[in-house]
């Protein structure tokens, strides 16, 4: 009993970077990745260098234009949805993961 309480701890503590994501597989994440685009998706699976496989995901597509006659910035984002998807982890810039309310 001891045993199978010490091994429920060691699979549910956070000792390295990874282990977050290793608790959150088939939970929603947010992934922001070069050149301005942004992934949620479900996480299903993931190795040592971020490469992830996500379902269901919802990807955002930023582009800033320049107005040539004010100099401003014009902010432009297209969104669309994508049953699977595999993240190539050189791309990876950011992956914050969902918040858990016990």
């Amino acid at each position: 009993m001891a045993d199978d309480m010490d091994q429920q701890q060691t699979t549910n503590t956070v000792e390295e970077p990874m282990d977050l994501i290793r608790l959150s597989l088939d939970e929603r994440i947010y992934v922001k990745m070069r050149n301005d685009r942004e992934l949620r998706g479900r996480i299903h699976a993931y190795d040592q260098y971020l490469n992830m496989i996500l379902g269901d995901v919802e990807e955002t597509v930023t582009i800033i234009e320049t107005d040539e006659e004010t100099h401003e910035e014009i902010y432009k984002s297209t969104k669309w949805n994508i049953l699977m998807l595999f993240v190539w982890g050189d791309g990876v810039m950011l992956v914050a993961l969902p918040l858990r309310i016990d």
